[in-house]
């Protein structure tokens, strides 16, 4: 029987919002925005980490974003820019610095790493303004409202896009946001989220995107193939004409969303593209699986989806939906660990846990919300700085397992930091990134030993040390050496150096469980 229960929405609107047309940028103690710790294909590639780890200031207005970028002292300094208000184009423009290439009418985050973006007090709407990344990595948007951004029309704003990536992006999570328009192109607005030309490694969870003639893509066109590795998951679709999202090449993983109202097609995958479509709740809509507008025909794995009033168009040329007799014609393999909700839950479990201004609340796996837990403070409150005394007895756990990590400097290896070699080292390409020492089965780990190279001794500066696959911070603090915490069994642990004095180089990362 087809589900009657009314659809709750969000009401996701900040009406209470600060319209100021100035901000100041204050700094505020150290936070950790990102609760939970990211999901999906954004924990994978070295992680997705956002600014944990250094400076939190206060912003008001969109010069003030930009120009909290432009005050760090790196384009890699770790930052979490809190925002609150109503950014818009009349308090948005350009500013200038080492660090930053921003723009006016956008917030521009261009060429840098190691930032996170989060909406906090009344809520921040950006409006008629979208967020743009381009060539940046690492990157966290999180419990914002972005809505009616134009291609064209007034006011204009570059490239359309809601949230928009593009050309060489890696690593970003966007979580709790509501992405909004008010028409389809045919009223000048694009895409509510985007990604083109060599983006890989993004997850969107818990957001709400309705109300546009397009949803997204994976894909500028059926040449641009270079992007992938993407994760949708407990978001609602509401009121779209399609893309939902559309997927030129490229893997993604779609689980535990909400359909609703897709008017001409919804997951649309094409040439060549693979995605595994888990648990979803689609409903009132139409052609929501397939290969459409188009003969580059795409590939799909199901299970456990629900499909209530969904209707489907005969196959024709340009035309293969999946239904009705909605099969699997591939197999796609997903790296990280998930947990499932039913897929009848899904449009409850979502109905009061995606979008902005939610309170960041997730499932806990079972179609219950939860929310998340306080920011964690250090077990010993006094810093954890290693001491350079007597390194760790037993046996170097790191000698025979496997390593991984962000992207490395030329001429190193991830290899070298377990290979028992001081004369050899890991180093990452720009002055942060992470470094990653892994097993085939959980083993117990208490103590780590960082041993820098020796023409680089004191480079590393600020760090945290993370259970790669929980994002729980066992320790944090600066400088390399001895670094003990509670033991714990994991898998990976990962050293992530988010501030530096130099070019880090690691020639031996050594763990050992007492």
């Amino acid at each position: 029987m087809r589900r009657k229960s009314a659809l709750r929405l969000s009401a996701a609107s900040a009406a209470a919002a600060l319209a100021a047309t100035a901000g100041v940028v204050l700094s505020t103690p150290q936070t950790s925005a990102a609760a939970g710790g990211a999901t999906g294909y954004a924990t994978q590639n070295g992680g997705t980490t956002g600014g944990a780890g250094g400076q939190t200031v206060r912003a008001t207005t969109g010069t003030a974003i930009h120009a909290a970028l432009c005050n760090r002292a790196s384009s890699s300094t770790p930052i979490t820019i809190q925002v609150e208000g109503t950014i818009n184009h009349g308090n948005t423009s350009k500013v200038s610095g080492d660090s930053c290439n921003t723009a006016d009418d956008k917030i521009e985050l261009k060429d840098i790493s190691n930032v996170t973006i989060v909406g906090v007090g009344g809520g921040a709407v950006f409006d008629q303004l979208g967020i743009h990344i381009r060539q940046s990595s690492n990157i966290v948007i999180q419990n914002v409202t972005v809505r009616n951004v134009k291609k064209s029309g007034s006011p204009t704003s570059n490239g359309g896009d809601a949230i928009g990536m593009e050309s060489d992006v890696r690593n970003v999570w966007v979580d709790h946001v509501t992405l909004e328009a008010s028409g389809g192109e045919d009223e000048g607005f694009d895409g509510l989220f985007d990604m083109k030309n060599n983006t890989r490694y993004v997850t969107l969870s818990y957001s709400i995107l309705r109300n546009s003639g397009r949803g997204g893509l994976i894909g500028s066109s059926e040449s641009d193939t270079s992007n992938g590795f993407v994760t949708f998951h407990h978001n609602l679709y509401q009121n779209i004409d399609s893309r939902t999202p559309l997927l030129r090449a490229g893997t993604a993983h779609t689980y535990d969303n909400h359909f609703v109202g897709l008017s001409k097609s919804g997951i649309n995958s094409r040439v060549g593209a693979h995605v595994k479509v888990e648990n979803n709740y689609f409903e009132d809509s139409k052609d929501v699986l397939g290969t459409f507008y188009t003969d580059e025909l795409g590939y799909w794995q199901v299970s456990g989806n629900i499909f209530d009033n969904v209707t489907w168009s005969r196959p024709g040329e340009e035309n293969h939906p999946a239904g009705p007799n909605v099969q699997s014609n591939t197999s796609v393999s997903i790296p990280y660990s998930y947990s499932l909700d039913g897929a009848s839950c899904v449009p409850d479990i979502v109905s009061q846990t995606a979008g902005a201004n939610k309170g960041l609340r997730v499932s806990d796996g079972n179609c219950t919300p939860q929310s998340p837990d306080p920011t964690p403070t250090p077990t010993d409150p006094t810093p954890t700085d290693p001491t350079p005394t007597d390194p760790p007895s037993g046996t170097n756990l790191s000698i025979g397992a496997g390593s991984d990590g962000s992207s490395k400097a030329s001429g190193t290896s991830y290899g070298n930091v377990r290979d028992g070699d001081m004369s050899t080292y890991w180093s990452p390409n720009g002055s942060t990134g992470s470094i990653s020492i892994k097993w085939g089965s959980a083993t117990t780990v208490s103590k780590i030993n960082i041993r820098e190279a020796a023409d680089a001794v004191g480079n590393i500066g600020s760090w945290q040390v993370l259970d790669h696959d929980t994002g729980a911070v066992l320790a944090s603090g600066s400088g390399a050496g001895v670094i003990a915490f509670s033991p714990v069994s994991l898998r990976k642990i990962t050293f992530n150096i988010t501030g530096s004095n130099g070019t880090p180089r690691v020639a031996e990362f050594e763990t050992y469980a007492a």
